[in-house]
This record gives structure tokens, sequence and C-alpha cells, in this order.
């Protein structure tokens, strides 16, 4: 069985809205000048490296932005262009949450159940209902029109709808979701981790998973119950501004490498993970980095767990950081620490992917991360698989259609809209989708 990595595209309209709130890399550079062609390429860059490594990398196409539907629903009207002239004067908020590119982060794409832990043998996939921040609330159906055009075999696959748009089911996707196991053809053990139950706590940031959405989504994607087990976060870790699980811990296979404050009671998830592992036959391997070596601001800084595990073809393991985990001298001394223990990790490596970093997204969270037996790579959509091909045909597309400048005030331009329209379309024909996007649906 192999795992697969869907990465988000970089969309057009890339921005520092500064939005997400409990994200310190998103808040910082509020407002700054963004280069959309350049965080594409840098994107695209990461999934070549990874497909180098031989192992399955796919492309996740990114959403319709600015989104006018939405504008719609809050009541301005009119064409296209006189919407986006009333947002930009009235409340210019609300075009701001409708041109992010945050789909771009597909690890808040969804949660996925393979199908060797699904209780009917399929393929789960829940989309995450993001409802913790305006801007990404609105991602849910056409991230399950997206993944229902990737995998649209409905005997091998399950594309079911998201959670209610509700607080107590707040879901933000396999940024809070492990998955420990001997190997990926075998049988294992999933690792829901949760912020807060169902009211907020009294933290200084958001706890945006809850343990009713988890369970919900275990539920929903038929996990098999010996499969699951509930973590809960450190509220240390979020009010650090670990504001996903994927900032303070990274898993793969029977390696779980973390920062010692990313679990609330981190012996009591120790062991909790440890005999529920017992019964598929393997014992995970915490690799635990001491908050004396590495504090939670270098952590969080640096993105050293925002960072990929990957098993190569001869069953080691290599870690792919962004470049910011080679820079801050904690962040590397611990990356030096992991290669040279006595765990399968054998190799790092190191990408520039300071567009995404920025607004507060590393390697881990631009991919989607889908553990699938042969006979399922087979049967999806393979128009989306990278491949040498498929990168120069993407190379060109985003030269071609991507602008190497964006600032707030651009996006009231009806132009963009326009231009990502019409990138939107050709990448929908590059990637056999078919009519993912409201626009291409309403003209049909």
């Amino acid at each position: 069985m192999p795992e697969l990595n869907l990465d988000g595209l970089v969309g057009p309209t890339h921005n520092y809205g500064g939005m997400s709130y409990g994200n310190l890399a998103s808040d910082s550079n509020r407002g700054q000048e963004s280069n959309p062609k350049r965080a594409a390429l840098q994107g695209l860059s990461k999934m070549r490296a990874v497909s180098e490594l031989g192992i399955p990398q796919a492309v996740m196409a990114p959403q319709e932005r600015p989104f006018i539907p939405h504008l719609r629903s809050l009541g301005y009207s009119g064409s296209d262009a006189d919407i986006i002239e009333a947002a930009a004067k009235q409340d210019f908020k609300h075009l701001a949450e409708v041109s992010s590119a945050s789909s771009m982060w597909a690890a808040n794409a969804a949660t996925v159940c393979p199908s060797v832990e699904a209780s009917d043998g399929r393929v789960h996939f829940t989309p995450a209902n993001l409802v913790s921040m305006p801007h990404r609330a609105i991602e849910h159906t056409t991230t399950k029109n997206l993944l229902s055009a990737v995998f649209s075999d409905d005997a091998v696959f399950a594309v079911h709808d998201a959670l209610p748009l509700e607080d107590a089911y707040g879901d933000e996707g396999a940024a809070n979701h492990n998955r420990l196991t001997s190997s990926h053809t075998q049988k294992g053990l999933q690792v829901f981790v949760y912020g807060r139950e169902s009211d907020a706590p009294d933290l200084k940031f958001p706890a945006r998973q809850t343990l009713k959405a988890s369970r919900a989504v275990a539920d929903l994607n038929t996990v098999q119950s010996d499969c699951a087990v509930y973590i809960k976060q450190s509220p240390l870790a979020i009010n650090a501004g670990a504001f996903h699980n994927d900032v303070v811990c990274v898993s793969n296979e029977n390696v779980m490498f973390l920062h010692e404050h990313a679990f609330e009671n981190l012996e009591r998830a120790k062991d909790d993970i440890r005999k529920a592992a017992i019964p598929h036959g393997f014992d995970p391997i915490f690799v635990i980095t001491p908050a004396s070596e590495i504090s939670l601001a270098d952590a969080v800084s640096s993105y050293l767990f925002n960072s990929q595990l990957l098993t190569r073809p001869d069953g080691g393991m290599t870690i792919v950081l962004p470049g910011e985990a080679e820079s801050i001298p904690s962040a590397k001394a611990m990356v030096d620490w992991l290669v040279a223990g006595d765990n399968p990790v054998t190799e790092a490596r190191f990408f520039p992917l300071q567009e995404s970093m920025r607004n507060g997204g590393g390697p881990a969270c631009l991919r989607l991360r889908v553990p699938l037996q042969d006979r399922e790579l087979e049967r999806m959509n393979q128009s989306v698989l990278f491949s040498d091909a498929l990168a120069e045909k993407l190379t060109r597309w985003v030269e071609t259609h991507y602008r190497d400048r964006l600032v707030a005030p651009d996006l009231a331009d009806p132009s963009l809209l326009m231009e990502s329209r019409t990138a939107l379309d050709e990448l929908t024909q590059i990637l056999d989708l078919g009519s993912v996007y409201d626009f291409q649906r309403a003209s049909i």
C-alpha cells in the first residue's frame, strides 16, 4: 500500500491577509507583498522532489477565488465586478476572506481513512468544515467537489459531506490526525488529536479541533473501533502558536516525532497509543525533543515538526523540512539529532517554501496523506499524478497565469477574478477534473 502525498497547488490569489488568529506567521506578515507565482513554483519544486524519492505524489487544484457566491450570500448584488467594488468599499474584510488562497494547505482539506481500517473496505474522505475561521469555512463544498473528481469510483472511495457548520463540531482535518502502523500496507492506528471537548477553553488562542468532531469524523469514515485513539493537545502548544497538532508533531508508519509539549499529558498519551497499537502488532517509536533543547517558540517559528516524514522505497525514512528549520540553530540541532539517532529516519532535506511559510504553512500543511492499495491508486484520477510531463505543463501554466506581485488593494481589481477563472478553467482540463467550480457549473 503506497502512501500518496496529495499537495495543494497554491492559487493565483495567494496573499498575506493575516486572517488566521493564532497563526503567528500569518499575523506577523499581514499586509506584506506576496508573490503568487513564486509560491506556486516553490510548491511544485517540493512535489517534484518527493516524486523523485520514489513516493507517489499528486496535485490538488486550488479553489475559486475571489469566491463571489459567498459575497452574494452576504447580500451583495449586481455583476461580479459590482460585487467586488462594493465589498472593497463597504467591508474590505469580506473581500479579503473570499480571496484567501488558504486551500493550498491540503492537510486541512479532509481526514482520510484507508480501506484496511474502514468497516466497509473503502477509502474514506471527510472534508473539514474549518468553522473556526470564516475565510476557511467556505472551502468544504469545493473540497468535496475536488476530492470527488480525483477519487470518483464509488466502489473504492467514499467522499462525505463535511460535519455541521457548528462550533461544537469544529474540524480542522488531517492537521490534527496521525496514523501509526507497522507499514503502510498493514492495518494500524489513527490518532485523533483535539484541543477541546466542545466548549472553548480559556486559552490565549483558539483550540480549533473538538473531540466531538473527531469522533464524528471517525464514525463517518467507518473507522474500526480498534483503530482509533483520541489524544488532547497541549494548551501550552496552542498558546505558543501551534494552532494545529501538525505544528508540534509528525508521524510516519511506526515513528512519531514530536515536541515534549505536543500533548496535554505526554506520558498518558504514549501509554494510550502503545496499548492501542498492541493488537496491530507494532510498538510505536516516540522521538521526543525536550523543551530544554528546543522551545515551543523555536518549534513554531522553524516549523520543525510541520515536516513530511516519508518512507523511501529502500525502507528508510526521509524528513522534508522548510528552510527555516535549517537556519534556526535549535531546530537544526534537533534535525541532526533525529537523523543520527536510533530510529528509521536517515535523511533530511530542506526546501525553500518562504511564500507558504510567511502565511503560516510548511511542508506538512501543503499535503494530504492518502494511504492507498495498489489497485486503489490505479482507480483514482490518473491525470493528477505527478510526473515530469505534468510538472512541465503546470510550470508553464503558472508562468502564464500568475502574477509575481500581489498586495491587498489588488484584491479589488475585477481583472484578478477573470485571470483566476481563466487559469482554473484551463487547470481543470489539464487535470481532467470536469466542472468542479461554481463559475463553471453556473455556465452549464
